[in-house]
């Protein structure tokens, strides 16, 4: 691999950089809005599961028990 000097890996840097495309504000809102009803959904779905597990082991238990 061919070494460059910093002045030339500071160059490519920039060069590098300036290829990006930053998001809009209203892009980083909506996706952020979107993470928190996802993370809210997700939340909901797992304590009802968790919610069915417990009550489906209280019935197996407690027909033994």
């Amino acid at each position: 691999m061919a070494r460059t000097n910093p002045l030339q890996f500071i160059q490519q840097v920039r060069a590098e950089v300036a290829k990006v495309v930053w998001p809009t504000r209203r892009e980083v809102f909506l996706t952020t809005v979107m993470v928190f009803i996802m993370a809210a959904l997700t939340s909901v779905f797992f304590a009802l599961v968790d919610l069915g597990i417990r009550s489906g082991l209280q019935v197996v238990l407690g027909m033994f028990g």
